[in-house]
């Protein structure tokens, strides 16, 4: 997964999370929503800068919007003992 998914995948689920649309996302952290938009599609990525403003809209810490999924572990089936 690229740094440029993981930011998408990561603002789409913060989003949500505080019931913001994109347009509400957008003018908290005064940006176009239509910016927001191909942000969360992976199409365009987004400077540092505003990494920073959406991170703070969203209340949380910019680095939090660049934290890789864990990888999901293999359940142990007894034959793999």
């Amino acid at each position: 997964m690229s740094i440029r998914d993981v930011l998408a995948r990561n603002i789409r689920k913060y989003r949500k999370a505080a019931g913001l649309s994109q347009e509400e996302l957008a003018h908290r952290a005064e940006i176009d929503r239509t910016y927001i938009s191909s942000i969360e599609r992976s199409v365009y990525s987004a400077t540092i800068d505003v990494v920073d403003r959406l991170a703070k809209a969203l209340g949380v810490e910019a680095a939090d919007l660049l934290v890789r999924p864990r990888r999901r572990m293999a359940a142990k089936t007894p034959s793999s003992r």
